[in-house]
């Protein structure tokens, strides 16, 4: 038995590197000496072959396959001739070398003179290669949908379409084969459903190929020298398709599903398309036999170009065909031409019927449901009636449903986030790289996307045509070693005036955190670019004490703090020529994992946010734009918090004009183990809980995974996968992740079977999903997970724990809708649970990433899950150092499911609270239940009197009793609320002795202690007028930092509360003093005009105007703007108010 054609799960770059070693294999059998060569570059859908080929290097190496990645595709391609070359060279040590080139679609057209020179000198008797064509069909990762199947046909290159990856070694070794027989290279389409899907590869034997009699034209097919330019190149073209032909005759890489006598009709399948169309007749309870009983031949097309001589001979008997291909129609295009030169009269459909009216579509991804109705239309004259299931049959979800999306977000601490902001007045244009996501983060960034390596050449030709005479240029450092310095050179070549903004990160985030396919260093890279004639280049650090010794440092190159951006990116725009600012921070990402293998030091630095101080204004988040600042539910509104878990301590939070910030030096989390279900504990439990009924998958059982991006869900999908396989079930796999790692939705499509002739396609069609995992709720009303549900089979399992999306760090007050979500999922699902699976995860395991697995553990125990508990613990056993905390998350999720009374005393908080937070131990700032609107003002009252004293909280208590009093006789309960809340934020307003007191006379410092191991060295991030002065560049007061010799100092200031207001009172004469005394007496003039307007016709304004306050928030310049704002909203809403009092007159005297 073939060692790489053994029965195992595989994925689709895991099956590329097999194939890889399955040929050397092939060779050693038959006593070749060969050798193997694989180049290329990265790019989704082939983002990750480069790290699984790394992952293989050992076996790589043991069967002499040299792994040489490149600087870019076409470089690639070249040295891939070169392998050809060795055959005939007198100093060769192999035989041979089979070459593998690979590069995702467009990497295939920037290529297409190398490939195209390489497939006409060809490939070596013992060589061949094949060039595996990364082909984007439905732009999931892309910045448009690719198809390289007439790029190839132009360079008489054919082409193999697997429709699965059990097809990869079959196909792969035949195009092997076929390349060494007829001397051309083979294009092998590796599309994105296909490659980054897995699945269950069965064994076999290695095949036996005939090598049949070919015509090698006047001067052969293969590689040799001297070859001088010249016709014959292309003559020989026609030559080495014709052997192709030959080679597929005497070995059939198409073939029928099963013999048809005497065929009346033709049903051709192409690639991929095969899967959907058995999928297709499957569901509607038809079989390839019963097509074949009543004439329909069925023929599954491998070889793209040119046609095998198996189809052609079969569509000359025949007298109907119908050809289902995805995208542009290659197959059914060559055929017709065919059918001409045979003058044959046959009715060939594909795209068009024969009334040349749309059929099938040619510019998306083909499914099932898109392929069922066509398919039953055709089929009924043979006497076939393939039923269509009623979810393909109606109209496709709306894709606008008004909701909230999960759009890809630059991650915590993204040197992005700060890398792309812009000085006011300027434009910039994005380009390929994670930066590209600025152009939906209101950067004044965009200006469409050019190929990879032509940034900032269009502006080349824009800028003569239009009055703007400046633009910044964002380039990554992945694609300056690509091909992006050849962009700087040229514009340097025009005289353009553009600034490039290089952002040098240290790896490729994007494709997976590859390294770069270079060693130049930052300082060489500034030295080059001076020596191209950019005109000044300027370093930009969030460390500048990385560059203490800057005796390497260019002449004539400048060096800042990141702090400095702004100031220099008006200076450039105003030198005429290209300039370079080069801006230097480790990607987020991957200093994460550094730092979790031991390769850099761990964060020792840590930023707190106290919550009771914090405001809600949102200024950190829009200063930091970092994922890590997350809303937090209190009894004062929403406030913020830094999540620990995610942050990567980038501290450009800190830039938020907010007292509320700490930091805590030499220090690292410390885990809360209090409330951590022990592995003792859960084995006295397990016992007691009832073994449920299981799912049964004797036809497809199809579960859907969604959630975001960098939290598990890929990993659970292969858990379940790894799972079933050991229960001796088929099943595949499919990914799409593309920008998930960075905050977007995330989804796995996993389908079991213990029938594996039923498995065919690895999508999850429209209305298919017996069960939803949804992670993320957000995610799940997502167009792509809603329509796989079905409202009469979908179950669906949800997690509650509500997650923020990138939009909100740019709107601090956007909120999303979860009643409206939640409605939305429950219409479109037979059964929606619900569960905080994060909450419990936190808590009860001590890792949320294990959240997911109580969400399996949940659905197993509720019998959703056709898996057995013992190939669910082989498969968390598979997950080495994690297992442990998997193990117990999936027993928590069982427990969860039947008898959640057990985890509460584990618990200090209700399971469905969403934002556990910090439990001060005084009552008044705890997650207390407020249950009523008494409690509501009682609970200010006491808060006043801490805050002042007890005669200014009788105050508070008379002004909301006299709305209380109004608002009861007319229902209007909800207006009380307002005035409670908004009268108390205005006369609870943060001056000096309150931000001091909420640090030191409540129990924050003491929680303190709780979160982290060592909290000896606090700093205070605070603006104090006296030492703190408006900094030039942005005319407001900075930050500065203040040690723990501050502390006394709070405790002081908060012990003279009682000056507030008096005339000792020394910061009451601030003008931000003023202001806030003068907004509550403004506050209580508006309440004595409610109390004197308001009445059951204008209660919506006057309830708009008593919450009016809600919108002052922030310090300092923040909560000016929020003031100004307010003010201007105060003055609508009261000419409103007034105008409909007048109405209201005018009409009584009518």
């Amino acid at each position: 038995m073939a060692r790489y054609y053994q029965s195992k799960f595989v994925t689709g770059t895991e099956a590329l590197v097999d194939l890889l070693l399955a040929q050397a294999e092939l060779d050693e059998m038959h006593d070749l000496n060969t050798a193997g060569f694989v180049s290329g570059y990265r790019g989704s859908p082939l983002a990750r072959l480069d790290q699984t080929l790394w992952q293989h290097s050992k076996a790589l190496i043991q069967a002499n396959i040299r792994f040489q990645p490149a600087i870019n595709e076409d470089l690639a391609a070249n040295a891939l001739i070169g392998t050809q070359k060795v055959e005939s060279d007198p100093d060769r040590q192999v035989s041979g070398v089979f070459g593998m080139w690979y590069g995702k679609g467009p990497g295939v057209d920037r290529s297409g003179d190398a490939l195209k020179h390489g497939n006409a000198y060809g490939s070596s008797p013992h060589g061949g290669v094949l060039v595996i064509a990364g082909d984007d069909h439905g732009c999931v990762s892309s910045s448009m949908s690719h198809q390289s199947d007439l790029s190839m046909m132009a360079w008489s290159m054919p082409i193999l379409h697997p429709a699965s990856v059990a097809d990869y070694l079959d196909v792969g070794l035949w195009g092997w084969a076929a390349s060494r027989v007829s001397g051309a290279w083979f294009g092998f389409k590796a599309i994105s459903e296909v490659v980054e899907s897995g699945a269950i590869r069965e064994s076999k034997p290695f095949p036996a190929y005939q090598i049949p009699q070919v015509d090698p034209g006047p001067d052969g097919l293969h590689w040799r020298w001297p070859d001088l330019p010249g016709p014959q190149i292309e003559k020989r073209l026609a030559y080495k398709l014709k052997a192709v032909e030959d080679f597929a005759k005497l070995n059939p890489i198409d073939y029928l599903l099963t013999p048809c006598r005497q065929p009346q009709a033709l049903l051709v399948t192409v690639g991929k398309a095969h899967q959907d169309v058995m999928e297709a007749l499957r569901t509607g309870g038809l079989t390839p036999c019963e097509l074949a009983q009543q004439g329909v031949a069925f023929l599954h097309v491998r070889l793209v170009y040119p046609l095998s001589p198996l189809l052609i001979e079969l569509a000359a008997q025949v007298t109907d065909i119908f050809v289902i291909e995805e995208k542009a129609a290659i197959v059914e295009m060559l055929l017709a031409h065919q059918l001409v030169k045979l003058r044959k009269s046959v009715n060939l459909i594909g795209k068009h019927n024969h009334l040349g009216q749309k059929l099938l579509p040619a510019d998306v991804e083909l499914r099932p449901s898109r392929i069922a109705i066509p398919l039953s239309g055709w089929l009924q004259p043979f006497n076939l009636f393939l039923s269509v299931p009623p979810e393909w049959s109606t109209a496709i979800i709306p894709h606008d449903l008004q909701l909230p999306k999960r759009t890809p977000y630059f991650c915590a601490g993204c040197p992005h986030s700060t890398s792309t902001r812009l000085p006011e007045g300027s434009q910039a244009q994005v380009g390929i790289g994670c930066h590209v996501m600025a152009a939906w983060m209101d950067r004044n960034t965009g200006s469409g996307l050019l190929p990879m390596g032509g940034e900032g050449i269009d502006w080349v030709g824009h800028a003569p045509f239009v009055n703007r005479s400046h633009v910044f240029q964002n380039l990554g450092d992945g694609t300056y070693f690509h091909s992006g310095h050849l962009a700087i050179r040229q514009s340097v070549a025009a005289g353009s005036h553009i600034t490039y903004k290089l952002l040098f990160n240290d790896a490729v985030a994007m494709t997976g955190g590859q390294p770069l396919d270079g060693n130049i260093t930052l300082f060489q890279m500034a030295s080059l670019m001076l020596a191209e004639g950019v005109k000044e280049v300027v370093i930009v650090t969030n460390h500048l004490d990385k560059y203490k010794d800057k005796s390497l440092l260019p002449a004539n190159v400048k060096l800042y703090d990141r702090d400095y951006l702004e100031e220099i990116q008006k200076h450039l725009r105003e030198i005429v020529g290209v300039t370079v600012i080069i801006y230097d921070q480790a990607c987020a990402t991957e200093l994460r994992r550094k730092r979790k293998r031991g390769l850099v030091p761990k964060v020792t630095r840590r930023a707190v946010i106290n919550e009771l101080v914090c405001e809600g204004c949102g200024d950190c988040q829009i200063q930091s734009n970092c994922l890590a600042v997350i809303p937090t539910k209190t009894p004062l509104g929403i406030k913020r918090k830094i999540d620990q878990h995610v942050c990567n301590s980038d501290l450009s939070c800190l830039k938020g004009f907010c007292p509320s910030f700490i930091t805590v030096e030499d220090t690292h989390p410390r885990p809360d183990l209090s409330k951590i279900i022990s592995q003792a504990d859960l084995e006295k439990i397990i016992p007691k809980l009832p073994l449920p009924t299981l799912a049964t998958a004797t036809t497809p059982y199809e579960i859907l995974l969604v959630g975001v991006g960098g939290t598990g869900i890929v990993t659970a999908g292969h858990l379940l996968a790894n799972a079933a396989q050991s229960d001796s079930c088929a099943v595949s796999l499919l990914n799409f992740t593309g920008f998930a790692q960075k905050g977007g939705e995330a989804i796995t499509h996993v389908r079991l079977c213990h029938d594996a002739t039923k498995l065919h396609q690895v999508r999850i069609d429209r209305g298919q999903a017996n069960l939803v995992i949804a992670a993320d709720l957000v995610a799940a009303t997502g167009q792509n997970a809603l329509e796989v549900m079905s409202r009469g089979s979908t179950k669906c399992l949800l997690n509650t724990h509500e997650t923020q999306i990138g939009a909100m760090l740019r709107a601090p007050m956007l909120s999303l809708d979860y009643p409206k979500m939640l409605d939305t999922l429950s219409q479109h699902t037979q059964s929606l649970l619900s569960i905080d699976a994060e909450m419990l995860a936190a808590h009860l395991v001590g890792d949320r990433e294990q959240a997911n697995i109580i969400l399996i553990g949940y659905a197993w125990q509720l019998g959703k899950l056709p898996i057995t508990l013992r190939s669910i613990n082989d498969a968390i056993q598979g997950l080495g150092s994690s297992a442990d905390n998997a193990r117990r998350a999936f027993h928590i999720g069982r427990i969860a499911a039947v008898q959640p009374e057990l985890l509460q005393e584990h618990l200090t908080i209700h399971p469905q609270v969403s934002y556990p937070q910090a439990l001060y131990s005084q009552n008044l700032y705890s997650q207390r239940k407020i249950k009523s609107l008494d409690d509501l003002i009682m609970h200010r009252y006491q808060l006043l009197v801490d805050y002042q004293n007890e005669r200014y909280a009788m105050r508070y208590l008379s002004r909301v009793a006299q709305v209380q009093m109004l608002a009861q006789q007319i229902d209007a309960e909800e207006i009380t609320k307002s005035v409670a809340e908004n009268l108390f934020k205005l006369m609870a307003y943060k001056d000096e002795y309150e931000v001091a007191r909420l640090f030191v006379k409540t129990d924050f410092l003491d929680h303190l202690r709780t979160q982290f191991d060592n909290t000896n060295k606090i700093h205070f991030h605070l603006s104090i007028p006296l030492f703190n002065r408006k900094d030039p560049r942005t005319g407001q007061r900075g930050k500065r930092e203040y040690g723990t010799w501050l502390i006394p100092v709070f405790r002081f200031l908060a012990a003279c509360k009682p000056l507030r207001g008096t005339a000792f009172d020394i910061f009451g004469y601030q003008e931000e003093r003023k202001q806030e005394r003068h907004l509550l007496l403004e506050y209580e003039q508006l309440i004595d005009i409610l109390i004197e307007k308001m009445d059951r016709h204008n209660l919506a304004t006057c309830q708009q105007l008593a919450g009016l306050p809600d919108q002052v928030r922030g310090f300092g310049h923040v909560k000016q703007k929020a003031i100004k704002n307010m003010q201007e909203r105060k003055d609508i809403l009261l000419k409103e108010l007034l105008l409909k009092e007048l109405l209201e007159e005018w009409q009584k005297v009518v």
